[in-house]
């Protein structure tokens, strides 16, 4: 990596001001290394040729997955009664919340 890429304690000093952050300085020096770390990493992904890979927006398939709309009796109503803790004929019974 370039030494002109290299993340500096002032940097990380800045960046933990904005966030609000108190960082020791062993703190400083380990989230300094991280940076420079992931500054390594985009400049290697960056050696790559993608001229032919075409642009994307998302990795799977877009939209959202859908199913058919079918009308089904179940569950049955009695059996969604069944472990109701209150109900009143074929009613859940809940308690009142608006007088």
């Amino acid at each position: 990596m370039a030494e002109s890429t290299r993340i500096t304690l002032e940097q990380v000093r800045h960046v933990a001001r904005l966030a609000r952050l108190e960082l020791s300085s062993i703190e400083e020096e380990r989230l300094r290394a991280d940076m420079d770390e992931m500054l390594a990493y985009v400049a290697k992904l960056n050696e790559l040729d993608t001229a032919d890979v075409p642009p994307t927006a998302q990795v799977g398939e877009a939209g959202t997955p859908m199913r058919d709309d079918e009308v089904t009796s179940a569950p049955a109503a009695e059996q969604m009664l069944a472990n109701a803790p209150s109900r009143e004929r074929d009613y859940f019974k809940v308690p009142k919340i608006i007088e």
